[in-house]
């Protein structure tokens, strides 16, 4: 899919303006809204309060009501995030943000003023659901709104603001693990903090634009223009050229997208949309078997298991999610330098060798006093990390985005971020048993499945990094719906119009025609 000099040209002249990156700030909460939630179950499990308060570690079904604490939080993500597609499709991809952060309040309120164990397992369920359906409404809406040739660094925004969620996190389980004037109650301040991040966001989300893509499949082309000239308005192209070329094919895609089907039975049915499906999962579900979250939910207890102090317990995954955080930084702008498969198979990999070395210095020298060997197993974390959170946290997620047509990519992205759940249903739920029976062996349920995913990432997933939303159908066998690519539009600089070489010259208000105009060969 090679593009002529006249379309490279309009999509270098795309850039990143102060009001793209207002929304994309804004955006941020909803992802800090996911880091902190999904992860202060790790720290809460840290603190000796909240294991006093539920009698935890005197219960003799203890470790269970532990599992499924993180299991129904799971399962809470998978069945909304299902759920979400009904939202972001009819009502637009900002409700398909407003809804979980609404969610993910009550569940945060309830939590924290919890006065049994079962009040707190059943929030946490309402509390997944909002943590997982927010996960995969930011970045659609990302995806949508960022220019061409930066997509994957903007969407990285995602995975850097998630990050500090969890960070923020640690260092806040941390701090309150000195507060010795809460007797039994020093866990709750934590668990109510999550409710300020969707707090911010159901803010915020007053000002967000909503996605271009979305109001052109509304039919609502006059706004959709607005906003996208907006978004992509800069000081080196003053009459937009750039987002008027943008404006006119996705305008020309969406005509046809509206002909296609649009259900979970067509993609059930249609060969290349269940490849994309198959291939949404298979992302998530291969990143998964690097057992991040297991690390993240688990780490006080896995710095037990290396008979590390309390206080050490709790401090590490602090350090190790404030370097994730730095790592994430630094990916964005490397994201867009490489081809996504081949990126996100390198970081898979990179996650197993670190595994296979952390599963041979636990099987050898834990229990044992040999801090070299206890320090070089700490170390293979913080590894462990760097291929992580430079290659897999935030390309995930354009890449999901990037696979699916916009008539989809709701249901699309959503599948495989409800993979990501439902993965962590059977990693989270069995992780304390598998540790306490098996203990080392439980690495190799990552590293197995893990090493022959990465690599089938690296030989058969295809590459979308910098293609037009609207032109990535070509790779999945529907080139006879790709309505125009980018290497047809030019723009005459001197009349400001768009030139289509494939349908002919549209006026300088290229953005407004019917389906009906499309050439024959298109419809």
């Amino acid at each position: 899919m090679r593009r002529n000099s006249a379309s490279e040209g309009l999509l270098r002249k795309q850039k990143l303006n102060v009001h793209t990156c207002a929304v994309l700030a804004v955006l941020g909460f909803g992802s800090l809204t996911y880091g902190y939630t999904a992860s202060i179950i790790g720290t809460t499990l840290g603190q000796p309060s909240f294991l006093n308060y539920f009698d935890l570690l005197t219960r003799s079904n203890g470790t269970d009501l532990i599992s499924t604490m993180n299991g129904l939080f799971q399962t809470g993500g998978v069945i909304g995030t299902l759920l979400l597609p009904t939202v972001a499709d009819k009502y637009g991809r900002k409700w398909a943000c407003a809804v979980p952060a609404i969610l993910a309040i009550i569940s945060g309120a309830i939590m924290a003023g919890s006065v049994n164990v079962g009040m707190f397992i059943a929030f946490r369920f309402v509390a997944g659901a909002a943590a997982f359906m927010i996960l995969a409404a930011v970045p659609i809406l990302m995806n949508e709104i960022a220019p061409v040739h930066m997509r994957g660094a903007l969407v990285d925004v995602h995975a850097v603001m998630l990050v500090l969620g969890y960070t923020i996190q640690g260092w806040v389980g941390f701090g309150f693990y000195f507060w010795q004037n809460g007797s039994t109650n020093t866990w709750r301040p934590p668990v109510a903090i999550q409710c300020f991040w969707p707090l911010c966001l159901l803010i915020g989300l007053f000002f967000v634009p909503e996605s271009p893509r979305w109001l052109v499949l509304q039919g609502r082309n006059e706004e959709a223009e607005a906003v996208l000239m907006k978004l992509h308005a800069n000081s080196d192209d003053p009459n937009n050229d750039a987002a008027k070329a943008e404006f006119y094919q996705i305008s020309k895609q969406i005509a046809i997208d509206k002909t296609l089907g649009n259900t979970w039975m067509h993609i059930i049915k249609k060969p290349s949309y269940r490849k994309r499906a198959l291939l949404g999962i298979g992302t998530t579900g291969i990143i998964q078997c690097s057992g991040v979250l297991v690390i993240n939910n688990y780490g006080p207890s896995l710095y037990k298991q290396l008979n590390y102090s309390e206080v050490k317990q709790l401090l590490y995954p602090a350090a190790w999610l404030t370097f994730a955080l730095g790592l994430n930084a630094m990916a964005m702008p490397l994201v867009d330098r490489f081809p996504r498969n081949k990126y996100i198979a390198f970081g898979v990999l990179g996650c197993m060798a670190t595994l296979i070395v952390e599963a041979a210095l636990v099987a050898n020298f834990v229990p044992s006093n040999n801090t070299s060997a206890l320090s070089a197993a700490v170390a293979m974390f913080f590894v462990f990390q760097v291929f992580y959170g430079l290659c897999l946290d935030g390309t995930q997620f354009s890449y999901l985005g990037e696979i699916f047509p916009t008539h989809l990519r709701a249901k699309g992205v959503c599948l495989g971020v409800a993979m990501i759940s439902f993965m962590n249903i059977i990693w989270l739920q069995s992780a304390p048993t598998a540790f306490e029976k098996i203990g080392w062996k439980f690495y190799l349920c990552f590293i197995i499945p893990g090493t022959f995913g990465g690599i089938a990432m690296w030989i058969w997933f295809p590459d979308t990094n910098g293609l037009p939303l609207e032109e990535v159908a070509a790779l999945f066998g529907d080139a006879d719906e790709v309505a125009i690519y980018q290497r047809d539009i030019e723009v005459d600089f001197a009349t400001h119009t768009i030139v289509d070489h494939h349908g002919g010259v549209k006026g300088g208000d290229a953005g407004h025609f019917e389906a009906d105009s499309l050439p024959s060969s298109e419809k």
